[in-house]
């Protein structure tokens, strides 16, 4: 195996480790010398791994006393922050915290998406909404989720910037586990396909304004079914 492979996966394994909490925020990692018994790799490449995660700003060094784990708003990178929301008991709050980014950015991406889309745009939205409808209907999970998925990703792509859908696309691995859980509830299935309806109105009437609101309300569903259907939070 290549040294630079030897590297990925002795930073991948120290990660799981502190996405599982076996390693606890503030804590201190074992020492080089441990973490190459326990991987069987030599110290430099253990160093080379712990510079990965230390770029992350994962962990941090304290000269003379050994590395430390980093807590997690600190972080710099979007790949551990995303194994992160995937894993144990931060997943609601993480799961709220992303739906905070969609609001960010699909919001405006909506209102974009209304002043450039195309009757092709149009044609696929009102596709990939019947989607929904017949997973719905079905009591097709892997259509509905399907379907959600397009339709927003229709409206990224109409916006006409290539920037929007780079930065969001880093996300879509999480966002798609986010909605086979949340999806999974019929009353949340149902308030979708309503809020989804309304943003496909509003996107092709060509007001911005009324499509970023639109969206808005999605977002704003969104969070609330989260909150009550899956996290069962007041």
């Amino acid at each position: 195996m290549a040294r630079k492979s030897l590297v990925s996966v002795v930073s991948d394994a120290v990660l799981d480790q502190i996405v599982s909490g076996e390693i606890a925020v503030d804590a201190a990692l074992p020492t080089e010398a441990e973490l190459g018994q326990t991987y069987d790799v030599s110290r430099m490449t253990v160093r080379e791994a712990l510079k990965t995660l230390q770029a992350q700003n994962v962990v941090r060094v304290v000269p003379g006393r050994g590395t430390y784990v980093t807590p997690i708003s600190q972080w710099t990178d979007l790949a551990p922050v995303l194994r992160m929301a995937s894993h144990g008991a931060s997943q609601g709050e993480a799961s709220l915290q992303l739906v905070e980014v969609r609001r960010m950015i699909e919001t405006g991406a909506a209102a974009l998406a209304a002043t450039r889309r195309t009757d092709a745009d149009l044609a696929l939205l009102d596709v990939h909404l019947d989607d929904m409808r017949r997973g719905n209907a079905s009591n097709d999970l892997e259509l509905f989720v399907a379907g959600d998925i397009a339709f927003h990703d229709v409206i990224l792509r109409a916006t006409g910037n290539v920037f929007v859908g780079v930065l969001f696309d880093p996300l879509a691995r999480v966002m798609r586990e986010k909605r086979q859980q949340t999806s999974a509830v019929p009353e949340i299935q149902q308030h979708a396909i309503a809020e989804h309806e309304s943003v496909l109105l509003a996107i092709r009437s060509g007001d911005p304004e009324r499509a970023r609101l639109a969206m808005d309300s999605h977002m704003t569903q969104t969070s609330n079914d989260l909150r009550r259907y899956v996290l069962q939070a007041p």
